[in-house]
Parts: C-alpha cells; sequence; structure tokens
C-alpha cells in the first residue's frame, strides 16, 4: 500500500534524512530532558532529548532551546519528530509549556497524515511527555503538585494487553479516552496496539473488552459496524492484486522519479539487480558506494521511498 503524504511532510523527511542544516535528527549529550517511546522490536520507536536554559531561582521557568531526536520509522514518523523539534524550538516553551503540544497540533502542522499513519504523531507527544518526566526528575520539579499528569509508571505497572508493543491497559485507556478512540482499527492506527498479531483483539480483556468497557457494549458496536459497500461495488486500485511486471515497473518509476534525482545530487546513483516477491536487491554506484552513511542512505532513503509509493512490505537488500 502506497501511502499519500503532503509536501511539507516529505520535504521534512528528505531534508532529515540528508542532514541538511536546521534538521534535528541525532542526540543531545547529557541532555536536560530525555523520553523514550515504541519499540523497535516490532516497529517504531523514538527517543526525544531536549536541553534548556536554566533558571537561576525557579525551574518551571528553564526554556527549551534545543531539541533532538532518534528514531527507528518510517516517513512519517521522521516527519512528526522533526515537527515536534521545530515547535519546541520555535515556541521558546518551557518544558511544563511544552506539554500544550498534542498529537494533533504535530498532524496539522504536517498539513495532516494519513489516518493509519496518526501513531507516528502519537509517539512523539508520548516521548516528549517522558522528557519533560526525566527533566522535572533532575530540576527537582513536583509535577503533581502543578498539577501536571504525567503517569510514566503505565508503562511498568499494570496488565499488559498488547503484547507486541508491549502496551498496558491504564495507558491503553488513557489514549482510549485521550484521542476519541471508538474501534479497534482506530487504536491500531492511533497508538499501533493490535496492528501486528492481533490477538488482543477479542481476547478477554483485551481492545474490544476495554472499548466495551469505556464507551458501553452497544456504542461500542455501532462503532466497528462494517461500512456499507459504494453501489459499484468497485475494488481500489490499491488494493488489487498487481502482477510481478507491474510491481516491477512501480518500483522502477519511484526509483527514477524520486530516489534517483537526490542521489546524483552527491554524485551517486542507484542500480536495481533483482526483484525476487517484495524484496529489491540494490547497487549504490558512484560517490554513494563508499560513502560512510550507504547503510542508512539504503534504508531511510530508498527502502522508504519505495515503501510510501508501491508497497509497505518491500524490503531493500545491498548487494
Amino acid at each position: 500500500m502506497a501511502w499519500e503524504y503532503s509536501e511539507k511532510t516529505k520535504q521534512l523527511f528528505t531534508d532529515a534524512v540528508q542532514g541538511k542544516p536546521g534538521t534535528h535528527l541525532g542526540e543531545i549529550e547529557n541532555p536536560d530532558g530525555l523520553g523514550e517511546h515504541g519499540s523497535i522490536t516490532c516497529g517504531d520507536a523514538l527517543r526525544f532529548t531536549f536541553r534548556v536554559r536554566r533558571h537561576q531561582t525557579d525551574p518551571t521557568q528553564d526554556v527549551i532551546t534545543e531539541a533532538r531526536y532518534l528514531t527507528f520509522g518510517c516517513t512519517s514518523a521522521i516527519a512528526a519528530s522533526e515537527a515536534l523539534c521545530l515547535m519546541v524550538e520555535d515556541g521558546d516553551y518551557t518544558p511544563i509549556g511544552a506539554l500544550k503540544i498534542t498529537n494533533a497540533d504535530i498532524v496539522d502542522f504536517l498539513d495532516g497524515l494519513p489516518e493509519q499513519k496518526i501513531h507516528c504523531s502519537v509517539m512523539g507527544a508520548e516521548a516528549l511527555r517522558a522528557a519533560v518526566f526525566n527533566w522535572a526528575q533532575k530540576r527537582g520539579v513536583d509535577l503533581k503538585k502543578l498539577g501536571v499528569d504525567i503517569q510514566p509508571e503505565e508503562q511498568q505497572d499494570g496488565r499488559v494487553v498488547c503484547q507486541c508493543f508491549g502496551l498496558t491497559e491504564p495507558y491503553l485507556r488513557r489514549k482510549i479516552k485521550e484521542l476519541n478512540l471508538h474501534t479497534i482499527p482506530q487504536i491500531s492506527n492511533a497508538i499501533k496496539a493490535g496492528g501486528a498479531c492481533m490477538s488482543c483483539h477479542h481476547t478477554p480483556g483485551g481492545l474490544q473488552d476495554i472499548l466495551d468497557d469505556i464507551w458501553g457494549p452497544e456504542e461500542s458496536a455501532a462503532a466497528s459496524a462494517p461500512a456499507l459497500p459504494d453501489g459499484k461495488g468497485a475494488v481500489s486500485e490499491s488494493d488489487a492484486q498487481i502482477s510481478p511486471y507491474q510491481f516491477s515497473k512501480k518500483v522502477e518509476k519511484v526509483i527514477e522519479e524520486h530516489v534517483r534525482p537526490m542521489l546524483q545530487r552527491d554524485g551517486g546513483d542507484l542500480e536495481i539487480v533483482d526483484i525476487k516477491d517484495t524484496a529489491v536487491y540494490c547497487r549504490l554506484v558512484g560517490a554513494c558506494a563508499t560513502c560512510a552513511v550507504a547503510g542508512t542512505t539504503m534504508k531511510l532513503l530508498v527502502e522508504q521511498a519505495l515503501k510510501d509509493h508501491v508497497d509497505e512490505r518491500i524490503r531493500v537488500i545491498a548487494v
């Protein structure tokens, strides 16, 4: 499945991957705040760090001056992380003030995200929360006394509902209410729970039981009812099975239009050696072949472009 991203999202991603000045991919050494969210084992993960200008007498008046991130994820994860850093730095926020930034604000900043990629914006907002909690511990700030509700124990305490992503019941209940999630697909799109093996969907105490308990069985059932097909009953092109030949032509088109121009700017290029099922065997040539970050280029530029524009199952293998 190919995702449709806004021009702003694509530009932020491209700039970050190319390491252009003003981008934020990286990590702050000895940060004032550090927060992590997600799972590298199961997909997207984000580490968010920030530095503050310390107030001499009142730590609650510290101001964030620099933010960085490391992420293992897709185009939207990188773009959402870039958006978060830009918003935090440009807003002259105190750490507590930065908590006003929600995942919806990140989506708006990016001019929208595909519904299936909303979890990337949630990941950024959650990593920010964790980083602010870390800052508060270091600076001796009692968040509870200030009325700030951050619950770091949610991921450590409580029954684990989604084993694939290690998500607990307290965390799921908070996010379902906070994001107004009424169906299992909405939960998977927003926070990834239930998006892998799906065994937690209808098991006792699973996602559906939690939805029923929060919203009531009748409302939950109504929200989960399948939509009726359109009158023509047509199948979209993205859902139709394409032939190996059509698949390879799509791969070649994306390489030609999205990947090759960026590589050629740096004196490099890419050769497609073979395509077997969803495995694309490639070789970097020219200046890119000996570049120290060739592996990153293959993963974040070549593979991600093919995942976004052709099929998210694609794996790029360097030969």
